[in-house]
């Protein structure tokens, strides 16, 4: 394998794995549901496919990294809709989010 794509793989493996610990860091420091939900959500989406990348290109041209982009494509579409779905049943129990809270309108925890 070449060091240009040896470095490379690390580097996506690197900047997704940061994504992922500045994920877990936004659960711990926001706010509230809705803000957590965003932090974790956007930062683990980017940090999954940037993860998924770097083993790609450490696998090279095989059958791991069909696997490997299938499973980012797996990724792709089901953590936003997860998102989506969690989003909407906390509004349907009546969640606001803190903005609302701040101009008076009650919430339900």
């Amino acid at each position: 394998m070449s060091a240009l794509v040896d470095a490379a793989s690390w580097a996506l493996i690197a900047a997704g794995s940061a994504f992922a610990v500045i994920g877990a860091l936004g659960l711990l420091r926001m706010p509230d549901f809705y803000t957590r939900m965003h932090a974790a959500s956007v930062t683990d989406t980017l940090g999954a496919a940037l993860l998924l990348a770097g083993m790609m290109l450490q696998a090279g041209f095989s059958l791991v990294a069909v696997k490997l982009a299938i499973i980012g494509a797996l990724v792709f579409f089901t953590s936003p809709t997860a998102t989506h779905a969690l989003a909407r049943a906390a509004l349907e129990r009546k969640l606001a989010p803190l903005l609302a809270k701040a101009e008076g309108e009650p919430s339900k925890r």
